[in-house]
Order: C-alpha cells, then structure tokens, then sequence
C-alpha cells in the first residue's frame, strides 16, 4: 500500500529520470519571504534620479536646439545672466532699474489682490448658487456670459474705474479668477450628500451650524479646488497684463527685456514665474489636503 505523502508527479522531476520525486509536508513554522515594499527614503531617491534624468534630456535639446539657432539663447548664456540677476536681485536705482526680486514683490502684491477679490465675491457667490436653485437660476446665466471673456478685455474698464495700472490689474486678475472659486464651490456644496443634509434636520441646525457642520466641511475640496485654479490663471493673467500696463513686475521685466534684445533675461524670468506658480500652487495643495477630509481617500 503507497503512502500517499511520499508520492509525487512527474511535473515534480526536474532531472527528466521519469520517477516522481517524493514531496516533502511543508513545516508549519517555516514562513513564506514577505515582498517588501520600498521605503520613503529609496521612493524619494527614485523620484530624485527621475527628475535629474528628465532635466537633463530637457537642457540637451534645448542645447540642441540654441545650435541650430544662434539668435536663441543657449543654457550658458542663461545661466551666466541667472547670476548676473541674482549678484544684486534687491536693488533699487529707479522705476526702470530695479532688481528681479522687488520685481516679483510688486507682481505677487497684484496677485495676492486679485486672489483675495475673487475668494471674497466668490466663495459666498458659490455658496448661494450651490445651495439654493433660485439663486443658481439667477446667477448661473451671468457666470455662463462673462466667464469665456478674454483676461485683457477687462483691463480697460479697470483701468478706467481705478485710473492707475496697480489697482486695474488686481481688479482684472479678480474678475479672471472669479469663476473657478465660484464654479467649484457651487458645484461642492451642491454636491454634499443628502445623508448628511437629513441628519442636520433631524437635529435642527440653525442655518449659520447647518453651514458650518455640513456645507463647508463637505465642500472644502471643491473651494480649494476653485483657489488653487484661480491661484494659477491670477498668475498667468498678470504677465500679460502688465505687459500691457508697461507697470513694474515681472511681467514688464520680460517684454523689456526682450526689446533690449537680452534673451536670457526673458528665459530667466520665465523660469522664476514658473517657479514661483509651483510653489503657490503646492501650498494650496497642502491646504486642501489638511482640511479636506476626502484628501485622504484619494
């Protein structure tokens, strides 16, 4: 009689003799290898090397492509202009000659401006439109008209109202910036969940609880959402806009420097806005996820 533990397949020969090769019991306090994940500290080394990898590719091609055009500025001459910027970026000899980072004082004051107008006329906008059908029916009509208006066709009026390029392009950033804050939040507050809307008639809120335990709590991801996308059109609406203001900024800084034929201070420049808008936009984004408390789901 065989004993049914010894036997084993053919599948189980790995020299090919054509006998079956006995199995032997796993032991119970023998334990299979875990597959081990990465760590933090090797996750972030990886994302390191990548990013070093894909800003190398990116300075040969645009070294590449500065050979064939000579007029273009090369990665040496912009970063030999990169520290002539930096030797000096706080100076202050004139409305004319002033250094890089009094220039991005004046244009994130702008901005901070106008993010500050959209946010204030915004989010209660948004919270009424959200909330409330009528108030939707009324407004969404005027959001639909003046939303798709071109950044720079607002600044004539604003210029007009306030007489001054500084107080006419916080109110164009404003007014560019309104309608992600206010979309978003109508469309966050319009979307809390009814479970949550019975449990606050069941217990009563008054209106001023009802707003703070459930509509804003349920729809803070959607505000931020809103700030973080007027963060970034406020910042792309100002170049243009004291480029057409000739008022002092970075946005000025570019196209005077580009009529002085100095290219490397226009690709400098752009570097520095394309900074600074990813720093602005990496604070909203801690923001959202420390108050919203759908972050962690996602």
């Amino acid at each position: 009689m065989n004993d049914k533990s010894n036997t084993g397949t053919l599948l189980d020969d790995p020299a090919g003799t054509g006998r079956p090769v006995p199995q032997m019991p796993l032991d119970p306090r023998v334990k299979e290898p875990e597959i081990t994940k990465p760590g933090r500290a090797s996750e972030f080394s990886s994302s390191v090397a990548l990013a070093l990898l894909g800003a190398a590719v990116l300075l040969l091609a645009w070294q590449g492509f500065a050979a064939f055009r000579p007029d273009l500025p090369s990665p040496l001459a912009t970063f030999t202009e990169f520290q002539t910027l930096m030797s000096d970026p706080f100076h202050d000899f004139g409305p004319n000659d002033r250094g890089i980072f009094l220039l991005l004082g004046e244009t994130l004051k702008k901005v901070f401006g106008g993010f500050v107008l959209a946010a204030v006329v915004g989010i209660p906008v948004g919270f009424a439109m959200g909330a409330s059908r009528k108030a939707h029916k009324a407004a969404n009509p005027q959001v639909q008209i003046f939303r798709p208006v071109s950044p720079l066709a607002w600044y004539p009026l604003a210029l007009v109202l306030f007489k001054n390029p500084f107080g006419a392009s916080i109110l164009t950033i404003g007014v560019t910036s309104l309608w992600p804050t206010l979309i978003n939040t109508a469309a966050g507050v319009a979307g809390v969940p009814q479970d949550h809307r019975n449990v606050a008639k069941v217990f009563r809120f008054s209106r001023g609880k009802y707003i703070r335990k459930v509509l804003l709590p349920c729809s803070m991801g959607s505000i931020i959402t809103g700030l973080r996308l007027s963060m970034g059109i406020g910042w792309m609406v100002i170049v243009a806009t004291e480029m057409l203001s000739a008022a002092p900024g970075i946005g000025f800084f570019v196209w005077d420097q580009y009529n002085n034929g100095n290219l490397p201070a226009v690709v400098v420049a752009i570097f520095f806005i394309g900074v600074i808008g990813f720093l602005l936009d990496l604070g909203l984004k801690r923001l959202q996820s420390r108050f919203d408390y759908t972050a962690v789901a996602r």
